[in-house]
């Protein structure tokens, strides 16, 4: 994939399989620096998407100020995986920003999640679940962000949820709103009254247990709005959800 005004990087290589991350990084921008990042995980049901949906919203970011990035991960058309592997590859990512942040010209401290649908799943999972970490690496660095940013996202995966099916005996462990605990980093979320996949009452339920454990979930919710109602395609949504994104991250202090 090229994507341009991009770095790429592996980030994770397993078996046959190479994960890459597609850097944007702000002008004039050295390794030295100590910026904020974000990285962003794309939709399409843990079967398939592209690196390129986040691709506006990360230049966006790294026109502000912000190291950003965009990650490949494994998906079940590609490379037959479950949606544990994609929860995994999330994790490593994370960690490898994190592990790398000198060389990234990174805030190890300051390393936001973002994603949409299946890949909100991914994000939020990396805030929130414990364990699936990939076995080999170095979990004495932490693959948990400091913040998330969550486009209608995947994150009840119980019988009244989405893609249950798929999961069935570990969505206790890997569905995000059944491991909210204090220490959950600080969530917004933006998500369509005419989400055919995630209904309002979830996105209620999540912000009502975020609140209960002290955690901060910011919910703006567009009214008629279908899922993907924030792509950059949709430029009326898009650029409100980036305004209110962009506000969330100053009030984080990873904007000016």
């Amino acid at each position: 994939l090229n994507i341009a005004g991009t770095s790429a990087v592996v980030y994770k290589t397993i078996g046959e399989i190479t994960l890459y991350l597609y850097i944007f990084n702000p002008k004039d921008h050295r390794a030295s620096d100590v910026r904020p990042a974000a990285v962003f995980f794309f939709g399409g049901g843990w079967n398939g998407g592209t690196p390129t949906q986040f691709e506006h919203h990360c230049r966006h970011l790294a026109s502000r100020g912000m190291v950003a990035m965009v990650a490949d991960y494994r998906v079940k058309n590609r490379q037959g995986t479950s949606p544990k592997e994609c929860v995994m590859d999330g994790k490593s990512a994370i960690r490898w920003i994190r592990l790398n942040a000198n060389k990234l010209g990174v805030d190890p401290s300051r390393i936001a999640a973002g994603g949409g649908s299946a890949g909100g799943h991914v994000a939020a999972a990396t805030g929130t679940v414990e364990g699936m970490e990939q076995s080999g690496e170095d979990i004495r660095v932490s693959s948990r962000p400091n913040a998330l940013l969550l486009f209608n996202p995947v994150y009840d995966n119980s019988p009244n949820g989405y893609g249950h099916s798929r999961v069935k005996d570990v969505y206790p462990q890997i569905s995000p709103m059944h491991n909210i605990k204090k220490g959950t980093p600080p969530t917004i979320v933006f998500l369509g009254t005419k989400d055919s996949l995630i209904p309002v009452a979830t996105a209620k339920e999540y912000k009502k247990r975020m609140e209960a454990a002290d955690c901060r979930c910011d919910l703006h919710l567009y009214d008629g709005q279908p899922h993907g109602f924030f792509n950059y395609t949709k430029q009326k949504y898009y650029l409100d959800t980036i305004n209110k994104m962009d506000s969330f991250l100053v009030s984080l202090s990873y904007l000016k």
